[in-house]
């Protein structure tokens, strides 16, 4: 065990810290982790781990992140529509993964803490997510759908928004009606009405 400890620098020590923090939340949840648990977990001590993350929530952020699949191609399925689907359906797979209990703990703490409002918003704002909007409007500024249009922020973040206040008001597990609606009622009427600008 003291051989593990003395050989593991930088990334590895890093990973080892994260699945950790991982392994901490899908069996206590976030309310009862403990940087003291995770330390242990990860064979390391908690002044390791506070020297990378200073607090609970960035430590809870920095795991969820390398939980993110590599960014994949978005794909062109021909049209609007289709894209947007497609996207919204990845995102919901995601959150059910993530585990909705997790990421309202998270939420508890971004609303006392300011540090750990800034942290979760710099994530949400470089995610994969935002790339992939851009994508999809491209794709159809490309196909004729939309005319060339600027994506605010919120707009480049609403389809994760969206999915989160569902999962929020009818359970983590959305099906794909609720999707369905979310694209056709929200984010392309959206869109369009960007677009006219």
């Amino acid at each position: 065990m003291t051989d593990t400890r003395t050989r593991r620098h930088g990334t590895e020590l890093e990973r080892a810290i994260l699945d950790a923090a991982w392994a901490e939340l899908t069996e206590v949840g976030y309310t009862a982790l403990t940087i003291e648990a995770v330390a242990k977990r990860a064979g390391t001590s908690k002044p390791v781990i506070y020297r990378r993350w200073p607090s609970r929530a960035a430590l809870v952020i920095a795991s969820w992140a390398q939980r993110q699949p590599i960014q994949e191609t978005v794909p062109d399925l021909g049209t609007l529509r289709a894209d947007l689907l497609w996207l919204f359906t990845r995102v919901a797979t995601r959150m059910d993964v993530m585990m909705s209990q997790t990421i309202a703990g998270v939420m508890a703490e971004a609303f006392k803490h300011p540090e750990v409002q800034e942290l979760l918003r710099e994530r949400l704002d470089s995610a994969p997510l935002t790339k992939s909007v851009w994508r999809i409007v491209d794709n159809a500024v490309a196909r004729g759908e939309l005319r060339p249009i600027a994506l605010p922020r919120r707009v480049l973040r609403l389809p994760l928004d969206l999915l989160r206040s569902e999962a929020v008001i009818c359970g983590s597990h959305l099906p794909e009606a609720t999707l369905t609606a979310l694209v056709d009622e929200v984010y392309i009427p959206l869109l369009k009405g960007l677009a006219l600008d």
